[in-house]
């Protein structure tokens, strides 16, 4: 949930016209409706499926297949990139079905071909669309790229004695390992690979699959990421689009390094809530909101000399603040939160059964999460909600820097760096500093074709934008931000907390949008749904 921007008005210009090529003229596009489509799973991977907590019934309806599109949309006739699909069919009637209904589950770097492992939404929903995830280029099996060594720069973060102020020697060692990191994806990937995974060349791939779909018109959600490419959906193809459900907005115009200072306030927000709501109940292991800080830093300082082992692993402050921010986004979890931290504070040898519970829900029950080395929650990957890549080996999840430093213009000077981390630092001392650091080997990286800028999409229909009150990852404020922006946009405000809204069985939310996407019924304008 990081993004990119700048560009002037003649390269805007040559974008479009590049961007917006029809479909169907030889461009080297797929036919409209020309996906294959075939069983994702086999008798026996469904036999095993609830042992992974799937549900076989749902998994037995879910098709899989490709579209190929161009690496280089302006030489369509060069390499191509397989992009991976899942589909869904509707189960209604067949005169009543609408089409597709294409979803991101945002990062930049998440699975949408995953995204349907599991049911999503109503039964209105599911009968009327055919439900469609796909992997963006560079992500998952749509040639997913690995690459660089984060925990190197993970090592020279942890190295910082403080965070508000970092030395010469500090920043010296965070900008080689940032280097190195950016040195290595541009060899290891490619530059050419690299300098087309911004999101201009996902929307471009996203007009493809609409027409491999065979939908005249695209209907679309994006959580997250994906609702950055929504709205470049609606700028670079108005005339293809059908509806638009931007939830969990992202800011589109300034350098990550800012974004992540936005997120840093997000989180440390979402983390004060929380903690008031922990004061407003029982068994709360807070003496009040001004000691909080400090008594969760002399908790997690007394896990980091003496971690109890939970699944085999230690955990230590890091560990523990790790997954404190995953649980920040779903305040339905916060409950059992309270719970664990209590435990903890109360005596970390005796809180096993807790802690065990918060991994779990965490990281997925009973097992380590996959390319996940815990130990590291403190880096922005887990403040972000992202996996953390795998320990000692490239970046499996490298996609969210590549697709960050593609889409905007960022500062080449590591200074803007120090000081950004430095106040970010005094501002979310939990999540602060991190977040921005790992923002640096964008200073680094290849050139790329950039997303315009400015862009308010006038000629495209209603779009629905939602923005929670209490989100740590994307702040409701960009909601605000991208509604004001886009000149068709209707803001649906959610008052609770967490990271996205629809779908979660919040009835305001949910009918609101279903309306939208099944009758094209935009809400009220100033819509504010209560928290849950």
């Amino acid at each position: 949930m990081k993004f990119n921007n700048g560009i002037t008005a003649t390269a805007v210009l040559v974008l479009l016209v590049a961007g917006c090529t029809a479909p169907d003229e030889d461009t080297g596009a797929p036919d409209a409706g020309s996906v294959d489509w075939a069983p994702c799973l086999s008798e026996e991977e469904l036999d095993e499926a609830p042992e992974w907590g799937g549900d076989p019934d749902w998994l037995q309806d879910l098709e899989c297949g490709t579209v190929a599109v161009p690496l280089d949309h302006a030489d369509p006739d060069g390499s191509t990139v397989e992009l991976a699909l899942t589909r869904r069919p509707a189960g209604g009637p067949v005169d009543e079905r609408i089409g597709s209904l294409v979803l991101n589950p945002g990062g930049p770097g998440e699975s949408g071909a995953a995204m349907l492992d599991h049911p999503l939404f109503d039964e209105q929903i599911q009968d009327a669309f055919d439900l469609v995830g796909f992997d963006p280029r560079g992500v998952g099996e749509s040639e997913g790229i690995a690459c660089g060594d984060w925990y190197a720069m993970d090592e020279a973060r942890r190295a910082v004695t403080d965070p508000g102020d970092v030395t010469d020697a500090d920043l010296a060692a965070l900008e080689e390992s940032a280097r190195a990191y950016a040195d290595d994806c541009a060899q290891t990937v490619g530059e050419d690979f690299l300098a087309t995974m911004g999101t201009v060349n996902v929307v471009r791939d996203l007009d493809l699959i609409r027409g491999a779909l065979g939908d005249e018109q695209l209907t679309f959600v994006g959580f997250s990421y994906g609702t950055y490419i929504g709205a470049l959906y609606a700028e670079m193809f108005p005339e293809n689009t059908r509806a638009l459900v931007l939830d969990g907005a992202v800011e589109t115009e300034r350098p990550n390094v800012e974004i992540a200072a936005d997120q840093a306030d997000a989180f440390q927000a979402t983390w004060d809530l929380f903690v008031a709501e922990c004061l407003g109940g029982p068994g709360c292991p807070f003496s009040g909101s001004g000691a909080a800080d400090a008594e969760m830093g002399e908790l997690l300082d007394r896990l980091d000399a003496d971690p109890p082992v939970v699944r085999d692993m230690p955990v230590d402050g890091v560990t523990l603040l790790g997954m404190v921010s995953l649980q920040l986004y779903h305040e339905d979890a916060w409950a059992d939160l309270t719970e664990a931290l209590a435990a903890v504070a109360e005596d970390p040898a005796q809180a096993d059964p807790e802690l065990e519970r918060l991994y779990d829900d965490s990281y997925g029950q009973d097992e380590e999460p996959e390319d996940t080395e815990p130990g590291e929650g403190d880096s922005g990957a887990q403040a972000s909600g992202e996996p953390v890549p795998e320990f000692g080996g490239p970046d499996t999840e490298a996609a969210l820097t590549a697709v960050n430093c593609a889409d905007r213009i960022d500062p080449t000077d590591p200074d803007v760096y120090r000081d950004t981390a430095q106040r970010a630092a005094g501002d979310s001392p939990f999540f602060g500093a991190d977040l921005v650091w790992e923002q640096l080997p964008c200073a680094y990286w290849v050139d790329t074709e950039e997303a315009p800028t400015g862009f308010s999409a006038p000629d495209a229909p209603p779009i629905l934008v939602i923005g929670t009150v209490g989100d740590p990852a994307t702040p409701y404020t960009w909601a605000e931000e991208l509604s004001d922006q886009l000149a068709t946009a209707t803001l649906l405000t959610y008052e609770g907390n967490g990271h996205t809204a629809y779908g979660y069985g919040m009835s305001c939310v949910d009918e609101a949008v279903d309306a939208y996407l099944l009758e094209g019924e935009v809400p009220e304008a100033g819509l504010s749904c209560p928290a849950w």
